[in-house]
């Protein structure tokens, strides 16, 4: 009941807020639904959740940010309706009935690796090789010289070297990749990764900086590299 009107004696009922009350219960923040996407604004697009019974009761945000790890520029390059998707429950509101979803969450963040997962070493003769080095015997891929320069000028920024580096099975992409690793640090010494071609080489940093410090001091020197 939303509304009583005593003079007529009515009882004003939300099918809408009925269909919440049953139903929101039965869903928890990590839950995972096959949903069909509805309607796709440039905020974000709504997604319709399939319920046990085969029926979708309830609908929630996937927000723009949330639709990919890659930049996404128009949802409508991902997303049309009537699209099958597999989403993730990231927020229940239950008091303003809103749900936020999630598609990249069901996958791992590429940007949040280690070398020895991105190069795995089963064993066999034909599997990516993966070579422990220092900085002296590893000639740094084209165009990281500069960035190390760079980042040695960032306050908190004491040493950049390489300590590995790896040969893929296939070109993932010519063009220089660089990003921080999930490895957690130690004794101050954060881990990046930089990929160009078949090669993918591990870089230690020894710094004072926190993880929100070095992406941002990453972020300046980027934008001051060519």
């Amino acid at each position: 009941v939303i509304q009583a009107e005593e003079e007529s004696r009515k009882l004003i009922f939300s099918e809408k807020e009925a269909v919440w009350t049953k139903f929101s219960t039965q869903i928890n923040v990590g839950d995972v639904f096959e949903g069909k996407v509805g309607s796709v604004e440039d905020y974000g697009a709504f997604v319709h959740l399939r319920f046990p019974d085969g029926l979708y009761h309830l609908t929630g945000l996937v927000h723009v940010s949330e639709v990919s790890w890659d930049l996404v520029q128009d949802v409508r390059d991902i997303l049309t309706e009537g699209d099958d998707v597999r989403v993730k429950a990231v927020n229940i509101d239950r008091g303003k009935s809103r749900l936020t979803l999630s598609i990249k969450q069901l996958e791992e963040d590429p940007l949040l690796e280690t070398l020895d997962k991105v190069i795995p070493q089963d064993g066999s003769a034909d599997s990516d090789s993966l070579t422990t080095s220092n900085s002296s015997t590893i000639e740094p891929l084209p165009g990281l010289d500069a960035i190390f320069k760079e980042l040695l000028q960032e306050d908190g920024i004491n040493d950049v070297r390489i300590s590995r580096q790896g040969f893929e099975k296939r070109v993932v992409s010519q063009d220089l990749q660089l990003w921080l690793s999930n490895a957690p640090p130690s004794d101050n010494m954060f881990t990046l990764l930089a990929r160009a071609g078949r090669q993918v080489q591990e870089i230690q940093l020894a710094t004072s900086l926190d993880q929100e410090g070095i992406k941002k001091a990453l972020q300046r020197v980027l934008e001051r590299v060519p």
